[in-house]
């Protein structure tokens, strides 16, 4: 089935179940950005976790179900930086990212934080003011960069 295809269906399915994100990681013990991300197929449902989210979303079928088992063709379209809310995180990033990045230099030392051993949720909590507010928690593995020595090169010391 064509990406475009099977997100409808799984958004149909999560539709009518009337649940919400937060619901379904609840009873499949994922993060809520997790769940939107395998009901978008932009992240791989692993065998183990599969009868869980059928247990949560009992009208899932069994063949959008193998699809998400699939490695997915992670992407995401360019004219979604137009989306409001999407923009706005994008500018926060890029307002706070020099600060941010100055912080993880100072703490972890030369490294970044990995996108792909990562955890990602959003939270409603209420303000001092009894406000709600928005809490997006990004939680990735930290990298370090590693200097770059000639003899510590696998493919270099493999031939010799």
């Amino acid at each position: 089935m064509e990406k475009t295809a099977v997100v409808t269906s799984l958004q149909a399915v999560k539709q009518k179940s009337g649940k919400t994100h937060g619901q379904i990681a609840a009873e499949t013990g994922l993060t809520n950005v997790y769940v939107a991300q395998l009901l978008r197929r932009q992240a791989q449902l692993k065998p183990e976790t599969a009868p869980k989210l059928k247990l949560a979303l009992p009208e899932l079928p069994d063949h959008l179900l193998q699809e998400m088992m699939l490695p997915p063709m992670r992407s995401y379209d360019p004219n979604l930086i137009q989306e409001p809310s999407v923009y706005r995180l994008n500018e926060a990033v890029m307002h706070f990212g020099e600060s941010i990045k100055e912080i993880i230099n100072e703490e972890f030392g030369d490294g970044i934080m990995s996108a792909i051993d990562f955890y990602c949720s959003v939270d409603k909590v209420k303000g001092v003011d009894g406000k709600d507010r928005v809490v997006v928690t990004f939680d990735g593995k930290y990298l370090p960069y590693t200097e770059q020595k000639s003899e510590d090169m696998v493919s270099r010391s493999q031939g010799n």
